[in-house]
């Protein structure tokens, strides 16, 4: 009886890791197809952060001694003391391996490095992280990290540079997560506001501008109006590259999850054989036993 016990359970933890890995087959293939659309999201996104850039990298060769609010100045480039604003994307759920908690430790970081730093927070599993270790959140955009789009990046930037604008935050920095490759990522804090001009500079090798662009009503005016459309792209990229690296860590993890069940599997139904196998011995050798008794009774 112990070994036909033994059978049924084996039997059920099979047919219980062949469900799990139903699922875990299930959201890869489901990471998968996110992941394409939003790389074809990305594809479409950074040409025009990157035109947007280049223009404004137009506007530098032609006058470099520009001031702006949203540029160090000339000769200080140092940190500004004061209120920074962070924002910090994670993902909706877990499953994704150290997706969240890497773009979790930049955020512990900062705050280790400058305390008075007010939190904005995409995602659901961030907003739990804060919570639950009753950190601050100065904003939470309630809406899902999962369909980042433009709209969503406008209305994020449009609050941040509200309080850049009004002298509430005197730096604003964007954590997310990058895609270096097909194959690996990780996350980055980046400052967003003030610019370092260099990060503007007209490489060695480009052609200098040998007639000055006129600018209407002024150069001044012509970049502060630019700097917003520029950070939104920025966030929407930051948006769509971290939903990239989500998708890239689940379908990892899924991957590392069937594999492991594939293991599993394996071990259990050799074990599974095993405890039948002797089941069956145990069972001939009763009968043979049996039919021996039968045959000294009667002899």
């Amino acid at each position: 009886m112990a070994e036909v016990a033994g059978t049924k359970e084996i039997k059920t933890r099979i047919q219980s890791v062949q469900e799990t890995k139903k699922i875990t087959s299930a959201m890869y293939l489901i990471a998968s197809t996110k992941l394409r659309k939003a790389r074809l999201e990305l594809d479409h996104t950074r040409p025009y952060f990157e035109a947007l850039r280049a223009e404004i990298k137009r506007i530098f060769r032609t006058a470099n001694d520009v001031d702006s609010h949203y540029f160090y100045p000339i000769d200080n480039d140092t940190p500004r003391k004061g209120t920074y604003a962070c924002l910090v994307i994670t993902a909706d759920k877990g499953l994704a391996g150290s997706y969240n908690q890497n773009a979790i430790r930049q955020a512990q970081q900062l705050l280790e490095w400058h305390p008075d730093t007010k939190l904005f927070v995409v995602g659901e599993y961030g907003r739990r992280f804060f919570a639950m270790r009753n950190i601050p959140i100065e904003h939470s955009f309630l809406y899902t990290a999962q369909n980042p789009t433009m709209a969503r990046a406008r209305e994020i930037s449009a609050l941040l540079l509200d309080g850049f604008d009004k002298g509430e935050f005197k730096e604003i920095f964007v954590i997310y997560t990058d895609m270096t490759n097909a194959m690996s990522f990780e996350a980055r804090s980046a400052r967003v506001l003030p610019f370092h001009r260099t990060y503007f500079d007209t490489p060695a090798g480009e052609r200098a501008v040998t007639e000055p662009f006129e600018f209407v009503p002024d150069v001044r005016a012509v970049l502060d109006s630019m700097i917003p459309s520029y950070v939104s792209g920025y966030i929407y990229s930051a948006l769509i590259d971290s939903f990239c690296c989500e998708q890239n860590a689940r379908m990892t993890a899924m991957d590392s999850a069937n594999q492991n069940a594939e293991e599993l599997l394996g071990e259990l139904s050799l074990k599974f054989n095993r405890v039948r196998q002797s089941a069956i011995t145990q069972e001939i050798t009763e009968v043979s036993a049996g039919a021996r008794a039968q045959r000294r009774r009667k002899e």
